[in-house]
């Protein structure tokens, strides 16, 4: 009652780096900007006016151990 399945049998290929490199540095740099506006984007080093980034990633300020008041 066994029978044996046999299949073809795929191997992996492998991923060039340059076409892996451009979406590696956009995602870099959008955590940088991320991690800027989360945790240094208040008082003289403000980039934005007001207060609204700081009020929009308050939580995640303190979530992350960025003190902020």
């Amino acid at each position: 009652m066994s029978e044996a399945v046999t299949g073809a049998v795929s191997t992996p290929s492998a991923i060039p780096l340059n076409e892996l490199a451009p979406w590696l540095v956009f995602g870099g740099l959008l955590c940088l900007i991320a991690i800027y506006f989360v945790g240094a984007e208040q008082g003289a080093t403000s980039l934005v006016s007001g207060t609204y980034v700081h009020e929009f990633v308050h939580d995640g300020r303190h979530l992350l151990g960025f003190p902020c008041h």
